[in-house]
């Protein structure tokens, strides 16, 4: 019998694991799902789980401070889900099979207000340095000024990226001319891949919140309608430029906030092209649901809902907003995580 999971592949959709957890991938991939992505709150809530506390203890006898530690084990745990998807990166000759790699949140952290150049510079530096020689790993490069800035060298330097916390086509477009002029500085386009991170349920939390006045049908339906607007403006880019590897929107945060909504609202809107990166329990309740997902990545709400939307949206608002809590969410679970790892440290 067809899982959900596999009627959801089968209409045509990539589904990465939003963890790195060891376990789930491997179990993950046991169902279809083809690659993965990381990030700070993941990595502190591995941490947490205390399974790890033994590569702690060893990298602190190493006198690794707790910086050096989050990292060592963040690439750690990133290259252990690459070795499980290599085989799909492999068969898919580099279109597939991607693992992510969060850089530093703490660059965009407004404590610290670091210079845009130092910030610019630092985001390649370590671009290269985490990205580097890695056949399956993508860099996350957040969608912030000093972030876009980085993307056309990082891309001309060889780099796979996911350009994460996009909220607008604004920032989609910004990201993607950025990544598309460091791509044709390569020597040759076959290995270039790109993907670019559309956040969705934030989008519908902040209208909720901001624009209360939408209509019942139109609330809870721009995060939708948004995705699928960059979607369709990001095959339109592509599909003249006669590339080997396909440039991908992944659906990013796709676990519903709202508890009317059910669990696999983004999953079945989205379901038909692109990458969706679901967090470990929206593909459970996927595969309980007993759903068969079949292509609606095509399909819009009604005229007069987008009609609604596109009267009452204040975009730059809405990246403004979402930017600034998008950066907090985390910039703070990084400082959080070394604080944890400073705790252990001391109980070694």
């Amino acid at each position: 019998m067809t899982t959900p999971l596999e009627t959801l592949i089968q209409a045509g959709t990539k589904v990465w694991l939003d963890s790195i957890d060891p376990q789930l991938v491997d179990s993950n991939y046991k169902l279809g799902v083809s690659g993965a992505t990381s990030n700070p709150v993941i990595v502190s809530d591995l941490i947490k789980s205390g399974k790890f506390d033994s590569w702690i203890e060893e990298l602190t006898s190493q006198g690794k401070e707790s910086g050096e530690i989050a990292w060592s084990i963040t690439n750690r745990l990133v290259q252990n889900a690459q070795d499980v998807f290599l085989p799909v990166w492999e068969k898919t000759e580099g279109n597939d099979g991607y693992v992510s790699f969060e850089l530093d949140p703490l660059l965009e952290d407004p404590e610290r207000n670091m210079p845009h150049e130092e910030r610019v510079a630092k985001y390649i530096e370590l671009g290269k340095f985490w990205g580097l020689g890695h056949k399956n790993r993508m860099i996350k490069v957040p969608a912030t000024p000093a972030g876009i800035d980085a993307l056309e060298e990082l891309c001309a330097a060889g780099i796979t990226l996911n350009v994460t916390l996009c909220f607008t086509m604004r920032q989609y477009h910004a990201a993607r001319e950025a990544v598309w002029r460091g791509a044709q500085r390569r020597e040759s386009l076959d290995g270039f891949k790109s993907v670019y991170s559309i956040f969705v349920s934030r989008v519908d939390v902040y209208t909720e919140k901001h624009i209360p006045d939408l209509s019942d049908e139109a609330q809870g339906q721009l995060g939708i309608v948004n995705a699928k607007n960059i979607w369709k403006d990001n095959d339109d880019f592509w599909k003249s430029k006669g590339l080997k590897l396909q440039q991908e929107l992944i659906f990013a945060s796709t676990g519903t906030k709202l508890p009317s909504d059910p669990p696999w609202k983004y999953v079945a809107a989205f379901a038909g092209d692109g990458i969706e990166t679901n967090p470990p329990k929206t593909n459970e309740l996927v595969q309980e649901s007993g759903k068969a997902f079949e292509k609606e990545i095509d399909k819009m709400p009604s005229q007069a809902i987008l009609d609604e939307l596109e009267a009452k949206v204040d975009y730059a608002d809405l990246e403004k907003v979402l930017m600034e809590e998008g950066i907090a969410k985390f910039a703070d679970p990084q400082k959080n995580l070394l604080q944890l790892i400073e705790s252990k440290k001391a109980a070694v």
